[in-house]
């Protein structure tokens, strides 16, 4: 995907200081990672990192108050924000802190797929581009492991995020995920990762018998989208170099028999049941299972997870709401309601937004002139300046997924003050 036509990464330094002082969504932000404040310090002690202009990376930031959090961002002006764990003190002082006793506690369980991963099997795109062909594997992916998390463990509070270029994220905010220890993170990833070995391993998913319920699931999910993506979009079964790789998956007996078969048969639909017919007739007469099929459709659509960010508790990651320098475009939360209707190239960039915010103050001091309402006094002057605040991102494209955010918040609050009526009954007890 190539960057916006509107955005250019030369402005950055100049839109960043609007975007903190009258879009970013601080008061949203400090609500989700503060929790209700159930547990005491758990926002001060939660480290943040900057990535600031010409790469300059500083960690173990953190924020004693919501206002603190802005301040510092408004000076700072961050290219790129990073959520890290909760940590037992608070992360700007770990240098004061007695050696060894800094340790990362909580973090929510995160997961991050990345569209790089997927190169041998899509030929739209390479590398951080993307495209509408090639975004369904990301479609894919979020039903894939929403259902997964939802049902096979019982989370609840999902937010998925778009990264702002190549690839979505996942934050499970549920207390039981973010006290997970690293053995059981990792039990989790491990679970949920079927694509095993690198660039040298041809054959990277192998299906035994029994399938696992959670692999039926899966391939529900793939079977929907396959047709259309695998075999229409990426043409798996119609270029030469494609098709010699989907054979090469396949037992040899098949192999050799369907590449004699494809020389008759150009139709890659067509092509695609011809593998199938091969598949039923080998699992009538095989003694142990043959499941081609299946794991050609998985190997091609199954997600691919960076497993080592979900391991750590200390593992930062991008956070929602942080620009991207490269396309200018938002991180955004992404509601499921609408995700086969998502579009990554129609994410507002920092220059989209900040220039929508211009033309609607154009449009007030206008107005306000015609009706000569203007604060008499410094008092009025305020009050009307944080009322503009809390109005600004309204008037941009970024309304509705603050909106879609307000929404997730309301939804996690339940489950925190659920916690609070615990605690309070608990000490009327006593």
């Amino acid at each position: 995907m190539p960057p916006s036509s509107d955005y250019d990464q030369a402005s950055l330094p100049d839109l960043l200081p609007l975007y903190y002082r009258r879009l970013f969504p601080f008061s949203q932000y400090y609500r989700w990672l503060n929790y209700g404040g159930v547990q005491k310090n758990y926002f001060q002690n939660r480290e943040f990192s900057f990535t600031l202009k010409d790469d300059i990376y500083v960690r173990y930031q953190s924020f004693t108050t919501q206002n603190e959090l802005e301040k510092e961002m408004q000076k700072m002006n961050p290219y790129k924000i990073d959520i890290g764990a909760v940590y037992s003190h608070r992360p700007s002082q770990h240098n004061t802190v007695k050696s060894g006793t800094f340790q990362a506690l909580e973090k929510e369980l995160v997961f991050d797929i990345d569209m790089t991963d997927y190169d041998d099997v899509r030929s739209c795109c390479s590398a951080a581009d993307i495209c509408h062909k090639c975004w369904t594997l990301m479609t894919i992916a979020i039903r894939i492991l929403d259902r997964a998390l939802r049902d096979d463990f019982g989370f609840q509070l999902l937010l998925w995020v778009y990264s702002g270029r190549r690839g979505v994220h996942c934050w499970v905010c549920d207390e039981s995920a973010r006290k997970l220890s690293v053995s059981a993170r990792s039990a989790v990833a491990e679970y949920l990762s079927l694509i095993k070995g690198g660039e040298d391993t041809v054959k990277k998913v192998v299906l035994t018998d029994p399938i696992h319920p959670f692999i039926k699931e899966s391939l529900a999910v793939v079977e929907h989208y396959f047709s259309t993506y695998a075999l229409q979009e990426q043409d798996i079964l119609g270029r030469k170099e494609s098709v010699d790789k989907v054979l090469g998956l396949l037992p040899e007996d098949v192999r050799k028999e369907l590449q004699h078969d494809f020389k008759n048969e150009r139709n890659p639909d067509n092509r695609w049941n011809l593998i199938m017919d091969h598949a039923i007739r080998k699992q009538a007469t095989a003694k142990k299972g043959q499941h081609f099929e299946k794991e050609i459709m998985l190997q091609y659509c199954y997600p691919r997870l960076d497993v080592n960010v979900s391991k750590g508790v200390n593992h930062l990651l991008k956070s929602p709401f942080s620009v991207h320098p490269k396309t200018g475009r938002i991180s955004v939360p992404m509601d499921l309601k609408d995700l086969d209707k998502f579009d990554p190239l129609t994410v507002p960039t920092i220059s989209l937004i900040c220039e929508e915010l211009d033309r609607a103050r154009e449009g007030e001091e206008v107005a306000e002139e015609k009706n000569e309402e203007k604060a008499e006094d410094k008092d009025n002057e305020k009050v009307a300046a944080e009322k503009r605040k809390l109005r600004d991102y309204k008037r941009t494209s970024l309304a509705k997924y603050i909106k879609y955010f307000d929404h997730f918040l309301d939804v996690v609050s339940q489950s925190w003050k659920g916690e609070l009526l615990r605690k309070s009954d608990l000490q009327k007890e006593f």
